[in-house]
């Protein structure tokens, strides 16, 4: 008889357990990436006062550099949240462009956030391309005849 209710609660203390577990695994999860920047350092950074090299010391090197105009920086970071195995969810983003004027010289400061973003959906449509198309049985053939044309060039030299 004892061992029925030693045995009943251990079950019920390890139900307990794996509950408490379980639990705990549905906690959330903060996770930040890229350029956290300084909200008082910011307000340091004056429009034609600061050079390239001088943003560049106070804040690090940019996130990204615009593809066709290498005078713009943007300095982006991301705080998302995941809740157990739910997908992640964007909470604050920020994005700190700077313009350059040909001189180097900071000519504009602009602060973008989450509102400012938009939801792009890429397009999947594939793009034709002309040929033929092989399969599997088709790449061997082609291969095996290749490597036995270049075998016997070889022989002929």
């Amino acid at each position: 008889m004892r061992g029925i209710k030693h045995s009943s609660y251990l079950l019920r203390l390890l139900s307990a357990g794996a509950f408490i577990l379980g639990l705990s695994a549905c906690g959330s999860r903060i996770d930040s990436r890229g350029n956290l920047l300084d909200p008082d350092l910011l307000t340091e950074i004056k429009v034609g006062q600061h050079t390239r090299e001088q943003i560049a010391e106070m804040l690090g090197s940019p996130s990204s550099v615009a593809t066709f105009d290498k005078e713009t920086w943007y300095y982006i970071s991301n705080r998302t949240e995941t809740i157990a195995f739910f997908e992640p969810e964007v909470r604050e983003r920020q994005v700190l462009v700077l313009r350059f004027d040909d001189k180097g010289v900071l000519h504009d400061v602009k602060t973008l956030g989450l509102g400012d973003s938009r939801i792009i959906q890429p397009v999947d449509r594939e793009t034709p391309t002309a040929g033929n198309t092989m399969g599997l049985i088709d790449g061997v053939i082609a291969n095996f005849s290749r490597t036995q044309k270049q075998t016997q060039k070889k022989l002929q030299k």
